[in-house]
């Protein structure tokens, strides 16, 4: 089963050269949001889901966002660079989550869940961090797409849906199913397109954080904890609260700060 979703990951096309555009602006030493509207402007995908992320009652601006400058100005260059390859590289995947009983656009929008996640509560531990990792917790559920495909390609889905309504979590139903989590899906495809290793280990590592290399460790810890909150099923119930307390426990982290972070995201959600 390993062998056959590395194939189906070795038969992805290329990236768009959209992708490749952003890459080249995120490494600039000065970016600024005029030249990085001139890259996103070029594909009306990246700009629907931007413009739909930013009207999103997560966010709650008191006027509707109507135009690219104004929701990079609401959003910040760094997550909507995020939203932007996460809705291409969705599109460049081709296949659904059927087999996960959620649609793309929930996705996408538990995607920016998690880099909301991100954004409250590691910007009160390290700025420079959660600048780092808000690509990589938007984008480190994307492997469940691969996943999903194959489930239905193998007529599985039914089995596969029961799992996932027992009391196993995700990545233990997914490596149950496939030989492989999510998280290392993603990191085989991010590496099949030679994405950054700032971006890959981190995501690599998340289900295996005692085999983490020390430099990518925190990183890793976080995008489990966030991971853990932002279960699909029902992201931010008190089961996945409870979880996400206890790993920041064993992590050594605040959990005052991560509940803090917690309460406020809660209160936006309603």
């Amino acid at each position: 089963m390993k062998k056959t979703l590395d194939e189906k990951i070795d038969s992805l096309p290329p990236l768009p050269q959209s992708i490749l555009e952003l890459e080249d602006f995120r490494n600039l030493d000065n970016p600024t949001t005029e030249e990085l509207i001139k890259i996103i402007e070029k594909d009306p995908l990246m700009i629907t889901t931007i413009l739909r992320i930013a009207n999103s009652s997560m966010y709650g601006f008191r006027s509707q966002v109507e135009t690219l400058s104004r929701a990079i100005n609401l959003l910040g260059i760094n997550f909507t660079i995020s939203i932007a390859i996460g809705s291409v590289v969705q599109n460049t995947l081709k296949s659904n989550l059927s087999a996960y009983s959620i649609s793309n656009d929930k996705f996408i929008y538990i995607c920016a869940l998690a880099s909301e996640i991100i954004n409250i509560w590691v910007s009160q531990i390290d700025k420079q961090l959660k600048i780092k990792l808000l690509m990589p917790a938007f984008l480190q559920e994307i492997g469940k797409f691969i996943i999903s495909d194959f489930i239905q390609q193998n007529k599985l889905e039914d089995k596969f849906k029961e799992e996932l309504n027992s009391e196993k979590s995700i990545s233990d139903c997914e490596k149950e199913f496939t030989g492989l989590t999510s998280s290392k899906v993603t990191a085989n495809i991010f590496k099949y397109w030679s994405f950054s290793p700032n971006l890959i280990l981190p995501i690599a590592y998340v289900d295996k954080i005692q085999e983490c290399p020390s430099s990518f460790a925190k990183s890793a810890q976080i995008l489990e904890i966030t991971k853990i909150l932002t279960d699909i099923r029902n992201p931010f119930n008190e089961k996945a609260i409870e979880n996400a307390v206890n790993k920041a426990i064993d992590y050594n982290f605040d959990t005052e700060i991560l509940l803090t972070s917690i309460k406020q995201i809660k209160s936006k959600l309603k």
